[in-house]
């Protein structure tokens, strides 16, 4: 199957959403989501294997957030989020991997979780209204337990990792449910 076969402009319309895909001859995409208040971009190339359609973002994945500051202080954990606008301090997920279990703890509407956790193994963060692969800000051998994270531009971009789409026939790209779109039946439609 040639690049070609997919090249134009498909599109997923539900509701409130909308997401669009334009597939260049030269291999390369550009895509848009919209949803409420929430606008997201990507651009990068694409390859096709089989009928499987493969994305490969300009972004990086797993680099949403920096730690700009750590420290070993007290007890329990404690995350302080910063971005010049305070909306989207709220609902950032930061999980917390105690011997393979995982806890979830949500930031405040100030960007702050304190968990009164003794220790973890590691610290993963993600934006619930712009998700994409989880940042990891602590590892095994960071004994650090106070962060100050900032919100990175490429929050408002998508990576596309680990999501493959099919490629159903010439006017139509599907995918399963993902991090990103967490939907039943994705059908991106060529207009």
């Amino acid at each position: 199957m040639s690049q070609s076969r997919i090249e134009g402009e498909y599109y997923f319309r539900k509701k409130e959403m909308v997401a669009g895909f334009n597939f260049s001859a030269d291999g390369k995409f550009e895509f848009f989501f919209s949803y409420g208040a929430v606008d997201r971009s990507a651009a990068g190339t694409f390859i096709i294997e089989g009928d499987t359609l493969k994305l490969k973002s300009d972004k990086e994945p797993g680099k949403d957030f920096t730690v700009t500051e750590q420290t070993s202080q007290g007890s329990g954990y404690t995350i302080t989020f910063d971005h010049p606008n305070k909306y989207l301090l709220d609902n950032i997920r930061c999980v917390f991997y105690i011997n393979g279990e995982q806890r979830e703890i949500f930031t405040d509407n100030k960007g702050i979780v304190i968990a009164d956790i003794p220790h973890c193994d590691s610290i993963y963060v993600q934006h619930e209204l712009f998700p994409d692969i989880f940042t990891l800000i602590k590892d095994k051998n960071n004994t650090n337990n106070t962060f100050k994270v900032t919100l990175n531009p490429s929050l408002e971009k998508v990576s596309f990792k680990g999501i493959d789409f099919k490629i159903v026939s010439d006017s139509m790209l599907t995918c399963f449910h993902n991090y990103f779109m967490p939907l039943e039946d994705i059908e991106f439609t060529k207009e």
